[in-house]
């Protein structure tokens, strides 16, 4: 992803997105059910990288397999590329966390652009602290081993009902989170920052009263005038 694109997704919204996705016949990219922890004022954006979980078996997930130097879940951790956004697939189940504060920072300190999961996290208020955004559906304090088991590292998966690729752009908002396939992130970028413009030129004419009829979306030639009049002294 290059500079410009990141730069344009930073000041879009979700929402906008996922207009945008919708008129390229995309209509499953949001992450469902997740929300930000201490929403830090700025979007996250960048390419993802991912983590599978499958269900646990109990033989297999007792508390030692933590020491093993290979173990999937703390791989990711420490492979995630910095500017990436870690996104896990727990499987919409939040009944154990898919990670706590210790590895959360970690990733953080790695240089992480974000981590999302359709699971938990534990220790979320330490989480809704950090630097790095996070988006989880609810905390969770039992231990990722209870359910899940770490299986796969960057490979396809959903989390939240999305179809996720390693390498597709991730972006959260104040709202929620949304996938942008990787081959059009650019043109993407570049519609939706349009739009943003327009919007906020029609969020200002609706302040003032004026009807939202050939406004949005814009159908009356006389809103064209006084939109590019508007745009020229924003300097936008």
């Amino acid at each position: 992803m290059n500079q410009v694109t990141r730069d344009k997704l930073m000041g879009v919204s979700v929402a906008t997105l996922a207009s945008v996705l919708y008129k390229r016949g995309l209509r499953n990219q949001v992450i469902q059910g997740v929300h930000p922890l201490g929403w830090k004022g700025k979007n996250m954006v960048g390419p993802a990288f991912t983590l599978r979980y499958m269900p646990a078996r109990e033989d297999r997930n007792p508390m030692t397999v933590f020491r093993n130097a290979d173990h999937p879940q703390r791989v990711a951790i420490e492979t995630c590329p910095p500017g990436a956004v870690l996104v896990m697939d727990s499987r919409k189940q939040a009944n154990a966390a898919s990670a706590g504060d210790i590895l959360i920072t970690r990733l953080m300190m790695r240089g992480a652009a974000g981590v999302v999961t359709d699971g938990g996290f534990r220790d979320a208020a330490t989480i809704a602290e950090l630097e790095m955004p996070a988006y989880h559906t609810r905390p969770s304090s039992p231990t990722n081993l209870t359910n899940n088991e770490a299986i796969a590292i960057n490979e396809p998966i959903g989390c939240g009902d999305a179809p996720v690729f390693p390498g597709d752009i991730i972006v959260g908002d104040a709202d929620c989170v949304i996938v942008i396939p990787a081959e059009i992130a650019d043109e993407c970028a570049d519609e939706a920052a349009e739009m943003t413009v327009y919007e906020d030129f029609v969020i200002e004419k609706v302040k003032a009263g004026t009807p939202i009829i050939g406004l949005y979306p814009q159908t009356k030639a006389e809103f064209a005038g006084e939109f590019a009049a508007w745009r020229k002294s924003q300097n936008r």
